[in-house]
């Protein structure tokens, strides 16, 4: 029993020590992330190959960009996100009630939502929704005056494309509830398929 004391009292200034050296690894990677974050365009693609910038637009009708954020070598599966006020934001897909498709939201830290639109060449704001589902991927759309569905792609700086898809991690209606707003599936960059 005197051994197993001397022992522990030995090994706590040691695992002292393992913690700060882990806390200083975990600041020093968190930093270099930081560093090395890469930001995808957002657009809408028109048939005729035009690109259309999708924003996160407030009440007051602020627009900020909306951006897949690669932070290592695998491009597979990027968050999308808002760019809000030096604040990235989760942009989410919401449970619908009654409408036809899922709504596409930004959630800021105060549970605001913010919509997520397509801004065509003449300003006006299209809707980009989650409109088919397909296993645990939904296929998300901007869709325009007559009612036709727009592809939704992130674009590499460097090179590279993705599609803008929901993600469902459960089998559930409702993934989670995210500052009161019911989630539907989490907003990903995926490669193509």
């Amino acid at each position: 029993m005197k051994a197993q004391k001397q022992i522990a009292t030995a090994l706590r200034p040691l695992g002292f020590l393992v913690l700060l050296m882990f806390s200083l690894t975990r600041i020093h990677s968190q930093v270099k992330e930081g560093e090395n974050m890469i930001f995808w365009h957002i657009k809408a693609v028109r048939p005729e190959a035009q690109l259309l910038d999708v924003k996160a637009i407030d009440d007051d009708g602020t627009q900020y960009d909306v951006k897949a954020i690669q932070d290592s070598h695998d491009i597979s599966l990027l968050s999308v996100k808002a760019l809000v006020r030096g604040q990235t934001i989760p942009i989410k897909m919401i449970a619908k009630d009654q409408e036809e498709y899922y709504p596409i939201k930004a959630i800021d830290y105060e549970g605001k939502i913010l919509d997520v639109k397509a801004i065509d060449d003449n300003g006006a704001l299209l809707d980009v929704k989650g409109v088919s589902r397909m296993g645990n991927t939904i296929e998300v759309r901007a869709i325009d005056r007559d009612g036709e569905l727009l592809d939704v792609i992130s674009i590499s700086p460097e090179n590279g494309i993705n599609h803008i898809k929901g993600l469902k991690m459960f089998s559930e209606e409702v993934e989670a509830v995210i500052r009161g707003h019911k989630i539907f599936a989490h907003v990903k960059s995926l490669s193509h398929y």
